[in-house]
């Protein structure tokens, strides 16, 4: 499964997507992750409500199934919900490779409903949740 981060610096979730100088992407498995590509957004970055510059970014993300950013705006969320990609905000710059490692953990497991979810637009099916137990 392919994630995307918005960076301002290749390490570290702390990007606003819309103007993010960066997107980088990984590829995330129960047995590991790998860098796959960076994508630099090198024009104005800045919040000025041009929704144009979100076209690059959006074609960037286009097969991942998660994103992560540090925030991101009303249009732009509802544009990358539209492409079936899950949104993730985080509250605080977070390291990109604990992001992946905690990943990797919860996809070792039985991952939440939503992450499942995310999983199907890869057309992934590793796990086989119709027996999932209750304890009584």
């Amino acid at each position: 499964m392919k994630i995307a981060f918005a960076t301002q610096d290749k390490e570290r979730v702390d990007a606003h997507f819309g103007w993010a100088k960066s997107i980088v992407v990984y590829e995330v498995s129960p047995a590991g992750h790998h860098f796959v590509e960076s994508f630099e957004f090198g024009d104005k970055l800045e919040e000025d409500g041009d929704e144009d510059k979100l076209a690059p970014k959006l074609e960037a993300i286009k097969d991942c199934a998660i994103v992560y950013v540090a925030a991101i705006g009303g249009s732009g969320a509802a544009r990358v919900v539209a492409m079936k990609i899950h949104p993730i905000k985080v509250p605080q710059p977070e390291s990109i490779t604990g992001i992946l490692n905690k990943l990797q953990v919860v996809l070792q497991g039985t991952p939440p409903p939503w992450l499942r979810k995310a999983l199907a637009k890869d057309g992934v099916r590793t796990f086989d949740f119709e027996e999932d137990e209750v304890a009584p």
